[in-house]
């Protein structure tokens, strides 16, 4: 037993919320990666994506929006915790979560230029 009241699903989804738009508020990369996603989607549709193509695409987008959220939630927690003092092993854990993110936005990139290469080579090639 939790000594915490337990959320409804109203709760739950409202702080959900909250996060998304903490997140957005405070963390500059996140607005970023939201806009690339965004400028993804919108080539994607102008290149008449199969279903698909757009279910990996927002697969990836998702991915990457959601490692740079926990990695941002691990900074935020680790600078409450040592209350935003210089520890070493706080360094490192901040710099693994950031490494975390780095490979899922490769991955992403990689995933991109396979998915969007070989359309606008047909289309130059036209």
């Amino acid at each position: 037993m939790t000594k915490y009241k337990t959320q409804n699903i109203k709760n739950t989804f409202k702080n959900a919320r909250k996060g998304m738009r903490l997140s957005l508020k405070s963390e500059r990369n996140i607005r970023i990666h939201i806009f690339a996603g965004m400028l993804a989607l919108s080539t994607a549709f102008c290149l008449h994506f199969s279903i698909e193509k757009f279910c990996i695409l927002l697969i990836v987008i998702s991915a990457v929006i959601s490692a740079e959220m926990i990695n941002s939630a691990i900074e935020f927690a680790l600078d409450a915790i040592y209350h935003n003092r210089y520890s070493r092993i706080v360094g490192m854990a901040k710099d693994i979560a950031a490494g975390a993110v780095m490979v899922v936005t490769i991955m992403a990139l990689l995933v991109g230029a396979l998915l969007f290469i070989p359309p606008i080579l047909d289309i130059i090639a036209a």
